[in-house]
């Protein structure tokens, strides 16, 4: 299914911008915000070194953000902020890929797996590109890139969003309108995506159904935002 390409929100101003044209907005934002002293996320916090990341979707790249996370934040606290905002579900197994090396949220030592409880500035330097996967059955890949690294305000070893995509246009499959659920047995098919009108005519049944949600693991086992 084409679609067209998403724009996202900025987390400090608000404005809605295009996702490569955010990246040069955000380092505007951050240093207004600095030095306004205005109140906005994060706002009051100590300076601390900060990653700045450009994450989406392997598949699916109009579902992307870029957050700002502490560098001495912990890869388990990077997974975590991951699952909440886009991807858990039923509590799988999740882990990254960096520069060949595996870290995993239940590592098996059979496979040569690392712990995550170690610091983003361990494994992470400027403009490398990395991988995370969440749920080995049903999995949704993602990637990310470190665009860029700095000091920032930021609470505490934590991550923040920076910005986030706006939810693209899905449109029914039956009438064109803005589909608002996806089947789960036809999904990636041309009826998958219906609106709730069409739904319910749907023939595979209501009991198939989950919410379109802006995420990359919507419609994924049972995913509802």
């Amino acid at each position: 299914m084409r679609r067209k390409m998403t724009r996202g929100k900025c987390s400090i101003c608000g404005g809605t911008f295009g996702k490569r044209a955010m990246a040069p907005h955000l380092k505007l934002c951050m240093e207004n915000e600095a030095g306004s002293g205005k109140a906005g996320p994060g706002a009051g916090a100590r300076k601390n070194k900060t990653f700045y990341l450009l994450v989406e979707g392997r598949y699916c790249r109009d579902y992307w953000m870029y957050v700002e996370a502490a560098a001495d934040a912990q890869l388990a606290t990077l997974d975590e902020f991951l699952r909440n905002i886009w991807l858990e579900c039923c509590g799988h197994m999740s882990a990254f890929t960096i520069r060949g090396k595996t870290y995993s949220v239940a590592p098996m030592a059979e496979f040569d797996d690392l712990a995550m409880g170690v610091e983003l500035s361990e494994v992470l330097t400027a403009g490398m590109c990395f991988e995370h996967e969440y749920d080995f059955g049903s999995t949704t890949h993602l990637t990310l890139k470190v665009v860029g690294a700095g000091e920032g305000r930021i609470k505490g070893r934590s991550v923040r969003v920076l910005a986030i995509n706006e939810p693209p246009f899905i449109p029914c499959s039956s009438c064109g309108k803005p589909a608002t659920r996806i089947c789960g047995e036809c999904a990636w098919s041309d009826k998958g995506w219906v609106c709730d009108e069409c739904a319910q005519g749907h023939e595979c049944g209501d009991d198939m159904f989950l919410p379109v949600v802006n995420s990359p693991r919507v419609g994924v086992c049972g995913y509802t935002g």
